[in-house]
């Protein structure tokens, strides 16, 4: 049966190339999530923050990420993907120039919150403008795999590169390695990058930019705080402002004349299913490292640096998940299948944790491994799947979507995970250890001179919370998998009949 459907344009070398440049931004602003890990002591050592000071240092790049994802993803789709993205790319590399010479705290603080700011237009930039180059469906699945596999690559690789860097030079190292790439996007980026926008946008509405930002950072606040202060009240209530902010957030969405978020997104079909799945996805990646990290230094007693390194071989098979779960789509094997078999590998992964003892590296590494290609597999095939549902003049908002959904079910995992380790861990640790024994790992091994026997107690029943956390993991994964069969198993795959063809009209270009 024939359609009168236009076939769509195939990418072409210019296109690749293109790819390539958007990868750069990509890579160092996943990084920036964890360029800090090494570089905290000799930061502390140098400007002398206070400890209210060193944890804004840590957390305020992620914090403002978070909050302006949607801001940025709608903006884009307003005055243009490239131009955003350039716009992004300025303001990074002078921040990160900031950052590198901060003479004080504060001063590095505002550096920090600047380039969350920047990293906030460069991340559903480079996902929409996907969208726009690779029309073709195969194609696009292509790009969108290796989209994914260097944004779950840089995480890792930014803790290592901070380690090296603060070992040869000074601090500020870590953050003047933005600076060539980020030149290098202004330079090749109005040459090889089209430019996307959606023609008729209407007006942007402001009052979505702050009840976007009261709905994310008091919730992604309240989560990151309960695995290491436990579900104290202020951190509760945190939530809630936030989920009520949320509530208000999508009536003015729903009600608004022109929304920042249009609720016409979830009518493309597979595209809330997909913001859901790849929450749980980052949850899982998310939650096991929050143990793992933890295990492989205060457990087998490995240097941060040695631990970095260690972390690092996990990432060694990412890069052929991606391609491979496209290959299979391709080939025929429905797409629900392939998530589905991706949430069960990363199922297993947790399963495997879950066996852990206080001396098995390989063990570990090897579950890390395993569930780091599962949720890549996972993160694959829905991001393409909700940029193909996603019409092109709405991809930076859809990415947005997507991105903001994943820093919740980071922040998520960590909370639920780290709740039930830590709930294990004093439940395990004996009722004759100091105070600061039974409220965390670290707090244990800084005593444990003084008490005879504390650090192998204490590393045992932190395995232990390990194993009863991994296995809720795998509880939550399994049932993912579920929903995934459930709910992607009528979406066709070759035919992309969720998506909005890319005709002319739907589509403002320019030079290119």
């Amino acid at each position: 049966m024939t359609t009168n459907r236009p076939v769509p344009a195939r990418a072409g070398r210019r296109e690749w190339g293109a790819l390539c440049v958007l990868m750069l931004p990509l890579l160092l602003v996943s990084m920036d999530v964890s360029v800090l890990y090494f570089a905290v002591p000799a930061i502390g050592a140098d400007l002398e923050p206070t400890g209210t000071q060193q944890l804004w240092i840590f957390d305020i790049y992620a914090f403002v990420l978070a909050g302006l994802l949607m801001t940025m993803g709608s903006l884009g789709d307003r005055i243009g993907h490239r131009r955003l993205l350039l716009i992004g790319a300025a303001a990074f590399g002078t921040a990160s120039l900031a950052a590198a010479y901060a003479d004080s705290a504060g001063t590095l603080i505002a550096a920090r919150a600047v380039l969350g700011i920047g990293g906030a237009t460069l991340m559903p930039s480079t996902l929409a403008m996907l969208r726009t180059m690779f029309t073709d469906p195969g194609q696009r699945a292509k790009a969108i795999g290796l989209w994914s596999g260097v944004m779950t690559a840089g995480v890792a690789l930014g803790s290592v590169l901070s380690g090296v860097l603060v070992e040869y030079f000074w601090w500020g190292s870590v953050f003047l390695v933005n600076l060539p790439a980020m030149a290098l996007l202004l330079l090749l980026g109005p040459l090889l990058l089209p430019e996307s926008r959606n023609p008729e946008p209407g007006r942007f509405d402001l009052l979505s930019v702050p009840l976007s930002m009261a709905a994310v950072l008091p919730v992604i606040y309240g989560l990151k705080e309960i695995p290491s202060e436990g579900w104290n009240v202020r951190y509760v209530v945190s939530i809630t402002v936030g989920l009520l902010f949320a509530a208000l957030f999508i009536h003015r969405q729903r009600t608004a004349a022109s929304p920042m978020i249009s609720p016409a997104l979830f009518r493309g079909r597979g595209f809330a299913p997909s913001v859901a799945l790849n929450l749980v996805s980052a949850f899982g990646i998310m939650g096991s490292a929050y143990f793992t990290t933890q295990y492989l230094q205060s457990v087998l007693d490995k240097s941060a640096l040695e631990a970095a390194l260690w972390a690092l071989l996990p990432s060694v098979p990412i890069g052929a998940a991606a391609p491979l779960a496209t290959l299979l789509v391709q080939k025929g094997v429905h797409r629900a299948h392939v998530v589905t078999g991706g949430f069960l590998i990363a199922a297993s992964g947790f399963a495997l944790l879950s066996l852990a003892s206080t001396d098995a590296l390989w063990l570990v590494l090897t579950a890390c491994a395993v569930l780091a290609v599962g949720a890549v597999v996972v993160m694959s095939q829905i991001m393409d799947l909700a940029m193909g549902a996603a019409p092109v003049e709405r991809a930076g908002s859809a990415s947005s979507l997507m991105e903001t959904g994943a820093e919740f079910g980071g922040a998520l995992g960590m909370a639920l995970l780290g709740s039930i380790g830590t709930a294990v861990y004093r439940h395990e640790i004996p009722d004759s250890a100091p105070a600061a024994a039974h409220e965390t790992l670290g707090g244990a091994l800084a005593v444990a001179d003084r008490v005879p026997g504390l650090a192998t107690a204490a590393r045992e029943a932190f395995t232990s919370g390990m194993q009863g956390a991994a296995v809720a993991g795998a509880v939550v994964l399994t049932g993912a998998a579920v929903l995934a069969a459930l709910t992607l198993r009528r979406i066709e795959v070759r035919g992309q009949t969720c998506e909005t063809p890319d005709e002319p009209r739907n589509l403002s270009a320019s030079g290119v």
